[in-house]
């Protein structure tokens, strides 16, 4: 444990920092998690609904700094990718 006044302050700070960026974690992933969901029951509203949900989540971790700027776009642009194929394949088999 720290003995400083500076590094009792840092301690918590970091606590804090982390306890942020545990949350913003989960949200993304939740948010990503249910993309892949709507995939899986062949659902087109519901991928492109939660798609839509996703992107601001993620673009907001980055702005937050718990991602990266170019992990976040990186992240959505997968995402993107695969809901367009995912519609795209969908349309063609009907």
């Amino acid at each position: 444990m720290a003995n400083h006044k500076s590094a009792m302050k840092r301690n918590r700070q970091s606590i804090l920092r982390r306890a942020r960026n545990r949350a913003n974690n989960s949200m993304i992933k939740t948010a990503i998690k249910a993309v892949d969901a709507a995939i899986e029951a062949q659902s087109v509203e519901d991928a492109q609904a939660a798609l839509k949900t996703a992107i601001p989540i993620i673009q907001k971790g980055a702005s937050k700094g718990t991602l990266h700027k170019k992990n976040a776009s990186r992240k959505v642009s997968r995402l993107t990718k695969r809901v367009n194929a995912f519609v795209a394949s969908t349309q063609s088999a009907a």
